[in-house]
């Protein structure tokens, strides 16, 4: 592996755990700020909606940058945002720092899937991707487990000190290790969203989202599916959550071999159909733990398997505005997961039961199918279209 792209890994392992760490450590933060449980979730919300108002704006400012200045500046804004939620005694204080630590997110993604895909020939560009991604795989088979082992036996603070660190060597080793490449060609702010005018940008976008949807229904709410339903017991799902991380991991490998092979338009295609079909086994047969364990981890490898196809994807068709088309996969993302944690409460909340989530899921993974057939055929169409 290229010493760029473990460089580009390193930024997306710290981004990883300070995305997810949190879900298992909202009873100490409630505790530490004297607010309920519900107040310290908008602690996972506002990184969210930082993802999604700092992926265009940083963007639009960078847009002329040289490439590896612009990672340099994010690992800055990641590490100054988490070295003031570490230290952060008030709450308001504290929603404000994770405002700011997810700025960078998206926008370290699209940057760093435009310096992977370049670091590499063009025929092994997605798995270069995946590689980058896989930071975020690891993050969530080791260390999550390994934070909340931390938050819950010392103190929250300490996962952030641990994340602040590995902030600084990952801007370190981005300096070190990842070559000076030219900006893009210069556009002006218009030129950085000409590429939506298109249609097949917007599909791509939607499919994002409606994946993610999809399986954040059921995800979502996988414990009381997993002990409720299935009827295995509350100590399994530390388990569960090892075998999903590392669903990930071979998901995300995969994910960008195959699109290599077989094309990221193909891949991204039947791996959506995938998710359909692991949601709706999950829905039908969650009473038996032969199909739900299986399909819980399915569905979360399908999930990392469509995001290097989709970033390049995105990046692609976007020309022009290459920066903020990588960077629109992760607001599909974070948009995905809102979306799917929301619809996929409402059976919970009524009453109907946690396994109508995955039905649910199953209905936005469904819709991401048609919208992914729907732009295989367009591409199609424009490929049989001899140029005038």
């Amino acid at each position: 592996m290229k010493k760029g792209l473990f460089a580009l890994a390193l930024g997306t392992f710290g981004l990883g755990i300070t995305e997810y760490v949190m879900m298992s450590i909202l009873p100490e933060l409630a505790a530490q700020f004297g607010v309920s449980i519900a107040s310290a979730g908008h602690l996972i919300s506002a990184y969210a909606l930082g993802v999604c108002v700092g992926a265009p704006l940083i963007v639009l400012f960078t847009r002329n940058w040289p490439l590896k200045r612009i990672l340099l500046m994010l690992m800055v804004v990641y590490i100054a945002g988490n070295l003031g939620f570490t230290l952060s005694s008030d709450y308001t204080v504290a929603l404000v720092m994770r405002f700011i630590s997810g700025l960078p997110h998206g926008a370290y993604f699209g940057t760093g899937a435009l310096v992977a895909s370049r670091l590499v020939g063009v025929n092994r560009a997605t798995s270069a991707v995946a590689l980058m991604c896989m930071g975020m795989t690891v993050a969530n088979l080791l260390g999550v487990p390994f934070g909340s082992l931390i938050g819950n036996t010392l103190s929250w603070r300490y996962i952030f000190m641990f994340v602040v660190g590995w902030g600084v060597i990952t801007l370190l080793g981005l300096w070190l290790m990842v070559p000076r490449m030219a900006p893009l060609p210069p556009t002006n702010i218009k030129g950085q969203f000409r590429f939506l005018k298109k249609r097949e940008p917007w599909l791509l976008i939607a499919a994002t989202m409606l994946g993610n949807a999809g399986v954040f229904s059921m995800y979502s709410y996988v414990t009381p599916l997993i002990t409720d339903v299935t009827g295995l017991s509350m100590g399994f799902i530390p388990v569960l959550m090892l075998l999903v991380g590392a669903s990930m991991c071979i998901g995300t490998y995969y994910g960008g071999a195959l699109s290599d092979r077989f094309t990221p338009p193909r891949i991204s295609y039947y791996i959506e159909i995938v998710i359909f079909v692991a949601l709706m086994s999950l829905f039908l047969w969650a009473q038996c733990s032969w199909v739900s364990v299986p399909m819980v981890c399915l569905s979360a490898a399908a999930l990392f398997a469509v995001s290097p196809p989709m970033q390049l994807l995105l990046i692609k068709y976007s020309p022009g505005g290459e920066l903020m088309g990588g960077a629109m996969v992760q607001i599909a993302f974070n948009l995905g997961n809102a979306l799917g944690a929301l619809f996929g409460g409402f059976p919970v909340d009524s009453g109907a039961g946690v396994r109508y989530s995955s039905l649910i899921g199953a209905g936005f993974a469904l819709t991401g199918v048609v919208v992914l057939y729907l732009f295989r055929r367009r591409i199609a169409q424009r490929l049989a279209t001899p140029a005038r």
